[in-house]
């Protein structure tokens, strides 16, 4: 496993963390890959009652390494942009990975959780935020989507309004917003996290860990998820390639505020 991802296990529990806090525990895809190696870890662990997910550093993450979009044609070729589903359907199965784990999934987030830092944590079944932490996906600002269940998750937690409002123009939100829309679950004091994580996975202990998998089976069976991640798919397929996406990376390399065209 890259040591850009730690593991560590106490009690019953297993974490898993960002470690790449002089990127602000930006993702690349040794990080994804990572990620995946430490939920086939998390499979293989005896006894285990929960998974904590969190960043070492400043913050959770801010996003997507940018830089790691311009690697991917090393590792799928030169026709990338032709196999754009395949991609995101191999990046999906990393979130994915989290949210079927049959145990209780908690992101411990502070600071920044921006894209895809903000998609790995809404795969995730609570979301524990300190004050001071601000939440979005700016995906829309690179003239892309949130594709890795970002679009499909985000609604199904605060509903189809709200999620347009925060992707559609790709602004932050205050932990406090995040917490009245239900998108955090418990909002705790600056270095409340630890302390409110204890707490919970001790009332956890009062619960039969085969009952506690099959409810978090049947609640999140209950919602198409399949059908959203295969559209979230299909319209980045579609984006990426586009004049604007081209425009907004030379903007982000520049440091300047793109000008898109629709096109």
């Amino acid at each position: 496993m890259t040591n850009k991802i730690l593991t560590r296990e106490r009690d019953k529990t297993l974490e898993i963390v960002l470690n790449r806090p002089e990127k602000r525990n930006a993702i690349d895809l040794d990080m994804l890959h990572g990620l995946h190696d430490a939920v086939q870890q998390a499979l293989r662990t005896e006894g285990l009652r929960s998974v904590v997910l969190r960043g070492e550093g400043s913050c959770f993450s801010a996003g997507i390494d940018v830089t790691a979009l311009m690697s991917l044609s090393q590792v799928y070729g030169e026709g990338w942009l032709q196999r754009m589903r395949s991609i995101t359907r191999d990046i999906q199965a990393v979130s994915n990975a989290f949210e079927q784990l049959e145990v209780p999934v908690i992101a411990l987030l502070h600071g920044h959780c921006l894209g895809l830092g903000l998609e790995l944590a809404l795969a995730c079944d609570m979301r524990f935020a300190c004050v001071g932490t601000s939440l979005a996906l700016p995906e829309t600002r690179l003239g892309l989507i949130p594709d890795v269940g970002g679009s499909t998750r985000l609604a199904r937690l605060v509903g189809p309004a709200r999620a347009k409002d925060l992707i559609f123009t790709g602004r932050r939100i205050p932990a406090e917003t995040a917490e009245r829309w239900g998108l955090v679950d418990r909002l705790v004091p600056v270095d409340g996290l630890d302390p409110e994580l204890d707490a919970w996975l001790e009332e956890l202990a009062y619960a039969a860990p085969l009952a506690v998998g099959m409810a978090k089976r049947v609640i999140d069976g209950a919602f198409d998820l399949h059908r959203g991640l295969e559209l979230e798919g299909w319209a980045q397929s579609q984006l990426v390639g586009c004049e604007d996406m081209a425009e907004a990376m030379q903007a982000f390399m520049s440091k300047r505020r793109p000008e898109f065209k629709g096109r």
